[in-house]
């Protein structure tokens, strides 16, 4: 048997790999507390759960959807409307994604020829290098450093790279540095796009897990930046809709108008009864985002105050549900490190590294175990 040469570009992926350290120790008998996956562990509201189960009980509903119900893009503009002020043709600017990594896989295909650049942050999560690797594009890192906040430097992008460069992917709330960027970044994003013509893609799937009074924006909510590109949004964080898989592409009508055009020849759309589940999660009071922040600023404090008392120095993060934390001095390599707290610890997280080369020196920790487990962490891991 032959293979695609461009399977080449992908190893085993780490969360892959992890889960195989997990299950070792597992398979002896002990008990892995796992921070390594980024799976949100709170579930929908109870009215949203009651919808997609009536629905589903509903023959009519297990057609091909085909495309989203008008229903589905006039609350997601709704939405848009009512969280940033930006208006939205749910017509022309919206269409649904089976979440944001399915987006995240696909909208390099639309717009990257082979041996096209795309400019991708570094660190970054994964799937923004790989989604445009399997588009056949060379990828140009643009560093996240600490010493700027994580936000990316622009003006630093060499000029014969940003003349090359046909799509860039940015994200504020960042995973995995939970940086949350300030206004002038996006006004100089559009800026930098417009004038060497780069198609932008803003992921935004934590804009509601921002905390301690910092403010997160919609790139959509700046002018011009429909010119230039889309925004991803997500209801799998806000609305514990993660395996149910809903997010959408909202921006630009070309690019909108591309993604849509080739999700209608590799997809039949979402099932109806969760697109049915969706409308009600968009629906929802604002309370419950609120009580789903408050519970990861909870979660935050138990982890990141148990740890820095175990002598382990993180500061907290503003966003996001996860903690970005530097590796203790004498541990060596983040996936160094990360064997040494699963084996002399049993707790499992992921090496910064994962998340590529500037990611070295960090591990990723996600909030997705309840209080009491967290606290149990700091316990276990005493570094002093």
């Amino acid at each position: 048997m032959k293979f695609a040469k461009r399977m080449n570009n992908f190893g085993e992926g780490v969360f892959a790999r992890l889960a195989a350290m997990k299950l070792e120790k597992i398979s002896a008998g002990e008990d892995v507390i796992d921070l390594s996956i980024g799976a949100p562990n709170i579930p929908p509201p109870a009215h949203v759960m009651k919808v997609l189960a009536e629905e589903a009980l509903k023959p009519e509903n297990y057609v091909y959807a085909i495309t989203d119900t008008r229903e589905l893009l006039n609350e997601a503009a709704d939405w848009y409307r009512r969280r940033y002020g930006v208006e939205i043709d749910p017509a022309t600017e919206v269409c649904s994604l089976w979440g944001s990594q399915e987006g995240l896989s696909h909208i390099a295909l639309t717009i990257i020829d082979d041996g096209d650049l795309t400019l991708v942050p570094d660190p970054c999560y994964p799937i923004f290098a790989d989604g445009a690797k399997l588009a056949g594009s060379k990828i140009f890192y643009m560093p996240q450093l600490r010493d700027n906040d994580y936000i990316i430097q622009l003006e630093k992008i060499p000029a014969d790279v940003a003349a090359r460069a046909k799509f860039m992917i940015v994200s504020y709330p960042n995973n995995p540095t939970t940086a949350v960027a300030p206004a002038d970044f996006y006004e100089r994003l559009i800026h930098f796009a417009k004038r060497n013509d780069i198609i932008v893609l803003h992921d935004n799937a934590y804009s509601e897990l921002i905390f301690d009074g910092s403010q997160g924006f919609s790139f959509l909510s700046f002018k011009g930046a429909k010119d230039v590109g889309v925004e991803f949004n997500s209801l799998s964080k806000t609305y514990g809709f993660a395996g149910a898989r809903v997010g959408f592409c909202i921006g630009n009508r070309d690019v909108v108008k591309h993604v849509k055009l080739l999700k209608s020849n590799i997809d039949y759309g979402i099932f109806l009864p969760i697109q049915k589940a969706a409308v009600a999660a968009l629906r929802s009071p604002k309370e419950i985002i609120d009580k789903t922040r408050a519970a990861y600023i909870e979660r935050r404090d138990a982890l990141v105050d148990g740890l820095n008392a175990a002598g382990w120095s993180m500061d907290k993060p503003r966003a996001t549900m996860f903690v970005w934390a530097p590796v203790p001095k004498n541990f060596g390599s983040s996936e160094e490190f990360v064997k040494t707290l699963l084996e002399k610890f049993n707790v499992l997280v992921t090496p910064g590294n994962a998340f590529g080369p500037n990611g070295e020196g960090f591990v990723r920790m996600a909030l997705v175990q309840t209080v009491d487990t967290l606290k149990k962490v700091s316990a276990r891991i005493q570094l002093r």
